[in-house]
């Protein structure tokens, strides 16, 4: 959702953003992390305003759920920043409803942001000190303004309604099949830094490789890397065949998996490989040499 483009300037021109909140987005948006994070520091709740006021007044589906994105990136950093919500600045302004309103918008990404970004804007609200009004509750305001009552009303009424129970069940289904893929591609990955490879099911089974091949992309390909390594450095000639072989179902899964490869000087480490003494080590050799200069559009043929 954050790598889309948002014309902000074309909601200035149509009058939905005025030009001190256009500048705010241009300073803000598709920067740096620790450029925001000082923005925020610095003018935070001026950039709270900025947000509500877009899912207040814009209804295209993409700018809401970038804008959603934006404000749970923000939180999520940093949950503190929640607080921000409940500025005196702010006191006018209606920073529950925006939320309240898109909790029952028929798109479960917006849903789920609006929940979870108004659980931590209730949850940092601040006490009630004499007479001074708090955000969303101010009663000398020119309007009536979401109190905390109707907004947990609303998270209650939205978080017991029946087709969000269905949602949360495919939900729950869905993360344990993420835990299982994730549980699966763990221990391949301290079999691989244990530095000794053996025949396991997972190294052959074509399940593994199409879930969590994309998985091989974290820390700057770590897991590819080590594999690499044990070519050269492992004086065990079935960790070296196995890592000749994983080498080769990388390429074969992933999208730009020849490229990668290349790119990490593979070649030359495999090749060195093709006149070992032992006819394991040389048969995966030449699988992933195949492989590697075949691509994945004739991998699939070369099957063991």
């Amino acid at each position: 959702v954050l790598k889309r483009d948002i014309p902000w300037e074309t909601y200035m021109t149509t009058k939905l953003i005025n030009g001190t909140g256009l500048q705010l987005l241009r300073r803000y948006d598709k920067k740096a992390e620790s450029y925001r994070a000082q923005l925020l520091d610095d003018d935070g709740s001026a950039y709270v305003r900025v947000f509500v006021s877009i899912l207040r007044d814009i209804f295209k589906e993409e700018t809401v759920e970038y804008v959603l994105a934006l404000v749970d990136q923000m939180l999520t950093a940093n949950p503190k920043r929640a607080r921000l919500f409940h500025d005196k600045s702010l006191a006018e302004e209606d920073t529950y409803e925006p939320f309240l309103r898109l909790l029952w918008k028929g798109n479960w990404f917006v849903q789920e942001k609006s929940c979870k970004i108004l659980s931590l804007i209730v949850s940092a609200r601040p006490k009630v000190q004499d007479a001074s009004p708090v955000n969303g509750e101010a009663s000398v305001s020119k309007t009536k303004l979401t109190n905390i009552d109707d907004v947990l009303s609303g998270l209650v009424e939205w978080l017991c309604a029946q087709d969000l129970l269905e949602a949360l069940n495919q939900l729950e289904g869905g993360l344990k099949d993420n835990i299982k893929k994730l549980n699966s591609f763990e221990k391949y990955k301290q079999e691989v830094l244990s530095r000794h490879l053996d025949w396991s099911p997972i190294h052959k089974d074509p399940n593994f490789w199409r879930e969590n091949v994309t998985n091989f992309e974290e820390n700057n390909f770590e897991i590819l890397r080590v594999l690499l390594t044990l070519l050269d450095q492992s004086p065990d000639p079935r960790t070296q065949a196995v890592a000749c072989f994983d080498l080769s179902q990388f390429i074969q899964y992933h999208p730009a998996g020849r490229v990668i490869v290349t790119d990490l000087k593979a070649k030359e480490r495999v090749m060195k490989l093709l006149n070992h003494e032992n006819a394991e080590v040389t048969k995966n050799a030449l699988l992933c040499i195949q492989r590697l200069f075949l691509g994945a559009k004739y991998a699939s043929f070369l099957q063991v």
